[in-house]
């Protein structure tokens, strides 16, 4: 999980489509910061990883954020059925109204995201991100978009399953990106591009930790959209 400003800026001004995990906006301070919370549908094989999104709206509401929620109006890529991780052949499902099922109705057709109306843009996990956004993770969508950009996805080594995605780190920094070791309790800060990381389900760990590591993120965001 991520947060950062010019990828947000390059991703709405790509047709008014969606932008990745967190973008700053360099307005000036207010109370109650604006925050964009896009999300990829609704599971975390397909769509959005709910508890992330799940954690993060309640660290922000926590934080005093205003928050609007947005998913592109788009079919998914396909439909996976959870119980066996597979994709189901017959079904179709739309995006947005997916994601609808998160926030309880209460979302917004990404292309009508404007970065002048947000101070971030917060993007939760899930291969939704991949496979309904930008064709990659959320951590790599930064790497992609911002070159040179810090970001972490946690550990560098397996270490027997702890880390199973470590080798997401070898693709960040083959785009040029810098990969920055944090455990899934932490988030990295990229101070000159405004980016915010957080491992979170990039580690098999205890629900709190990953919650935890969500929090430290979503209060460094806030923090930025304060300066």
């Amino acid at each position: 999980m991520a947060a950062v400003r010019a990828l947000g800026a390059c991703r709405l001004r790509a047709a008014s489509a969606f932008a990745p995990r967190a973008a700053f906006h360099g307005s000036a301070p207010r109370p109650g910061a604006r925050v964009a919370l896009v999300l990829s549908g609704c599971g975390v094989y397909d769509g959005t990883e709910l508890q992330e999104a799940a954690a993060v709206l309640v660290h922000l509401s926590r934080g005093g954020a205003e928050v609007q929620t947005f998913a592109p109006d788009i079919p998914q890529m396909h439909v996976v059925d959870h119980t066996k991780g597979q994709p189901s052949e017959s079904e179709s499902r739309n995006v947005l109204t997916e994601s609808a099922r998160i926030t309880r109705g209460k979302i917004t057709d990404l292309a009508r995201l404007s970065a002048a109306n947000h101070d971030a843009a917060i993007f939760p996990g899930g291969f939704g991100a991949a496979k309904n956004l930008l064709c990659c993770i959320a951590s790599v969508l930064a790497a992609k978009v911002l070159h040179g950009v810090e970001v972490t996805v946690g550990h560098e080594q397996e270490e027997g399953g702890r880390w199973p995605y470590a080798g997401t780190a070898e693709a960040i920094k083959a785009l040029g990106a810098k990969h920055c070791v944090k455990e899934v309790t932490e988030a990295h800060v990229d101070k000159k591009n405004k980016v915010v990381t957080t491992p979170a389900f990039m580690c098999e760990t205890e629900l709190h930790h990953v919650h935890d590591g969500i929090g430290a993120m979503v209060k460094k965001v806030l923090e930025l959209c304060a300066k």
